[in-house]
């Protein structure tokens, strides 16, 4: 299954709001990181700052002693600060000082925790204190058999930082929503004159051109046709095209129906001059004068193709009248009958096949039309059986009714007809000899005449052949 694809409006809304969205996300990024980078900056260097203050040697320390109430004589420390002191002895001296600013003494875990910390005095690193406390930057310096290390907590600077996560993740979600609202505005906007474009050829699109209608009203508004813009010049661009396709159907039809005047009046003024030819033939060998036996074939011959000539004529002029657009007789028409009479005919004609006729209701199958065509119709599909297949050949006549179609089905069991004449069976002019038998001659025209005949009682015709089987199949609107 073949995705959907997406519209110009979707993807130019989605496209750019992905760009928008990736512009937030590096911007965000990079301030979350910038803030970050700089909020432990700041936090290492409070740290260096209580590490340097800190007084080593004889006997003096700068870590007070919860225990005993003393606080030094340095400034009180700083909430979530951290102070240790390792004295020369075995001594250690611990102090925390919590968000209440109350000072408590480490654990023997927190005390492990730093003591096996990889500090130095210049570059603060990250440990896990533990016990509750978490994280703290940490430093440590020492002196005269004494060391001392301070830290600061980092639950401040993470809490500031996922603080502006939330607020850059809020402001920018907000901003997107907002972008991409205003560019589905604003592309919508931007592509009516485009739809209103797509529209028009949308409307010539299912104009069928192939009927001989030659006027395209349709056209871009003069409002759309700038060819300053991208869409003006579309615009433009499909007023000129249709412009030269309103011109070349105009010719062509013109070209047609000139066509079809002097094939009907060629038609016409033929008739006469072939009937009296073909009667002067018949006047000649009906006299019995003495002829040469050259003399008597010569017109017999002149009577044959002159009686031909006139058949041919006969159906030309059929066809300009039926291509002119002329109304047949619509009257009710008994198909059961004219099947009936279509098999017998064939039967008397030509005994060498055999002709089958089925019928599949016990009633009637009537339609409205010209009974006259429909039996030309019928006569032609059996007479084209008859001269492209052999002697022996099955020709069955199906007649039936599918709900409100009327189904007339000429089947024979032949060889055949090869695709590429097939694809072009119904054209004027088009023959079968190269896939099927000849014994008899054949104009072309036989096809092109049922097809013409069924289209203008709203009906269609269709074949399918393979070796072994074809099959002629007329569907009309049933009575």
């Amino acid at each position: 299954m073949t995705a959907r694809r997406w519209t110009l409006r979707r993807t130019l809304v989605v496209g750019t709001g992905a760009l928008v969205a990736i512009a937030l996300l590096v911007t965000g990024l990079a301030t979350s990181l910038a803030l970050r980078t700089f909020v432990y900056e700041r936090l290492d260097a409070q740290v260096v700052e209580s590490l340097q203050m800190a007084r080593l040697g004889s006997g003096m320390q700068t870590a007070p002693n919860p225990a005993d109430g003393d606080r030094g004589d340095g400034p009180a420390p700083r909430v979530g600060s951290l102070f240790v002191l390792f004295d020369g002895d075995g001594t250690v001296v611990s102090s925390y000082t919590g968000d209440d600013g109350e000072e408590r003494s480490l654990d023997v875990g927190q005390l492990a925790a730093v003591t096996q910390a990889d500090l130095s005095a210049r570059t603060p690193v990250t440990v896990d204190v533990g016990g509750g406390l978490g994280e703290f930057r940490l430093a440590a310096r020492e002196q005269n058999g004494q060391k001392v290390v301070a830290g600061m907590s980092v639950e401040e600077v993470t809490a500031t930082t996922s603080a502006l996560t939330v607020i850059l993740v809020s402001v920018a979600g907000t901003a997107l929503a907002l972008v991409l609202l205003g560019l589905s505005f604003f592309v919508r906007r931007s592509l009516r004159p485009l739809e209103r474009v797509a529209v028009v050829a949308d409307r010539v699109a299912a104009r069928p051109l192939s009927t001989g209608e030659v006027e395209i009203p349709e056209r871009v508004d003069a409002s759309d046709t700038d060819p300053t813009t991208e869409v003006g010049r579309v615009g433009h661009s499909l007023n000129v095209l249709l412009a030269h396709i309103e011109s070349a159907l105009s010719s062509r039809q013109h070209s047609e129906d000139q066509l079809r005047r002097f094939i009907a009046d060629a038609s016409h003024e033929l008739r006469t001059p072939l009937a009296s030819i073909r009667g002067y033939a018949q006047l000649s060998l009906g006299e019995n004068a003495p002829m040469t036996p050259t003399q008597e074939r010569a017109f017999d011959r002149i009577a044959s193709e002159s009686t031909r000539m006139a058949d041919l004529v006969e159906d030309l002029l059929l066809l300009a009248r039926l291509d002119a657009g002329q109304q047949l007789r619509r009257e009710p028409v008994d198909l059961t009958m004219l099947a009936i009479d279509a098999v017998s005919d064939a039967h008397a004609s030509d005994p060498s096949r055999t002709w089958l006729l089925d019928l599949q209701e016990d009633d009637a199958v009537d339609v409205l039309g010209d009974e006259n065509r429909l039996r030309q119709v019928v006569a032609n599909l059996m007479r084209n059986a008859r001269t492209h297949t052999p002697a022996a050949t099955t020709v069955t006549l199906t007649l039936r009714r599918e709900g409100d179609v009327a189904v007339i089905e000429v089947v024979d069991d032949g060889p055949g007809i090869v695709p590429e004449i097939r694809d072009r069976l119904f054209e004027r002019f088009a023959r079968g000899d190269v896939s099927r038998n000849r014994d008899a001659g054949s104009t072309g025209l036989g096809l092109s005449i049922a097809q013409a005949i069924v289209v203008a009682h709203d009906g269609a015709i269709d074949v399918r052949s393979e070796p072994g089987r074809t099959a002629f199949t007329v569907r009309l609107p049933a009575n």
